[in-house]
Parts: C-alpha cells; structure tokens; sequence
C-alpha cells in the first residue's frame, strides 16, 4: 500500500480536501492528521485560559484539554465533510495513539511510532482516515509530531505538513531542500521560532524513518 500522510493547520483545513484529492489521484492512499492551533488559542482567551507555548508546543492544563478536544471535534467534522464520504474521523486517544508524557509541558505527550489497528483498517478499506491528535492518557499531541509518528509507524512514503507559509524560509528565500543535520543545526542556533520548529523537528524524524517529508515547498532530506 502506497501512503502518504498530510497534515493540515487549523488555518488550512478548508483546503485540505483538494489535496488529499490531488493525493489520491497519485494512486496514494491518504491518512490526515490536523490541528486546530488557532481555534484552541481563541476559545481559551475567550474562556480566560492563559496560552502558553514552549518550543511550539502547547502547555496544556486539564481545563485547557477540554478546550483542545472540543476545537479538535469541531475541525474533524468539518474536515471530513469536506473530503466526503470516504473520511472516518478518528480520535487518537481512542484508537491505541501512544505518547511519552512531558511533565514541563502539563497534559502533553511525544508521540510513539505506532500504526494503530483503526488506521490500518480504514486504509485498507480505502478510507480516509482523518486523526485528531490526542494519545491515551489522554495527552495533547503536537499534530505536526503525531503525524510523523503515524507516517514512520504505517510505513507510509510520504508526509506533507501543509500550512498557511510556503516552506521553510531561509534568508526570506523559500528553501528548495534541507539536509536534517542542517535543520537541526538551524534549530539549535536559534534560527527558527514558533510553530515551524516542531514542523520542522517533525519532518526530520519522518526523514529519517524512512518516509520522504515535504514542508510546502521545502523537501526535508534525511
């Protein structure tokens, strides 16, 4: 089975569907992971929550949880009705998504390579898949790190982050290409900040387990 796993930004899920269109006119079968990073940060300021990130990632409270599933809910449903009746929605904490807790981060977990038995079905009755990011416990996963997990777990052939930039910047340039020992380089020098570092730590994983990573434009070679 030739699989690529895409995972969509909160801010891009409206077009989602037309690539994972575009995806399985390549003979691919697709597995979606997405977030929901802007709707979770609206809902907790309007609730008084503060929001926290370290790294990119998200400190996540029990209240701040609640507030995670229900914008991850919300966007499941909406992705799925856009991809059409081939979607399944899925809930990671529900399905066997497995996670190392970080205690500096509160309920947050670093995924674990696995192919959960739900994935593995759907696929295989050419659904679609489409995953919100929670781990047993349950954890919120950063979705960039928990569909790189899922891509090297299924053994898929390619990942795609696709978000709201065009690809990893450098200079103000789009790169055509990254080496993973250069990005991580970049990394630790401090030249990158925000959310295209978990992106970017994500797709150098995914590299280097086997599976062809693509940030928009910028090919992650492992």
């Amino acid at each position: 089975m030739s699989l690529a796993v895409l995972k969509a930004g909160g801010r891009v899920a409206a077009g989602t569907a037309d690539e994972v269109r575009a995806l399985v006119a390549q003979g691919l079968h697709v597995c979606v992971v997405h977030g929901a990073g802007p709707q979770i940060s609206s809902e907790m300021e309007r609730r008084g929550l503060e929001v926290v990130f370290v790294g990119g990632r998200r400190v996540t409270s029990s209240a701040a949880l609640d507030v995670v599933r229900e914008a991850f809910a919300a966007l499941n449903v909406e992705l799925c009705a856009a991809i059409g009746p081939s979607a399944l929605g899925l809930f990671g904490d529900e399905i066997g998504m497995y996670a190392r807790r970080v205690p500096e981060l509160g309920l947050v977990g670093e995924p674990i390579p696995g192919a959960p038995p739900a994935i593995v079905a759907a696929l295989a009755e050419g659904f679609v898949p489409v995953v919100a990011p929670l781990a047993v416990g349950p954890l919120n996963v950063n979705a960039d790190d928990a569909a790189a997990a899922l891509a090297v777990g299924l053994g898929a052939e390619r990942i795609l982050f696709v978000s709201d930039v065009p690809g990893v910047l450098l200079g103000g340039m789009t790169a055509d290409s990254l080496d993973a020992d250069e990005a991580e380089d970049l990394i630790g020098a401090g030249r990158f900040e925000g959310g295209i570092v978990p992106k970017l730590e994500a797709a150098v994983r995914a590299a280097r387990g086997g599976v062809r990573a693509e940030i928009g434009l910028t090919a992650v070679l492992p």
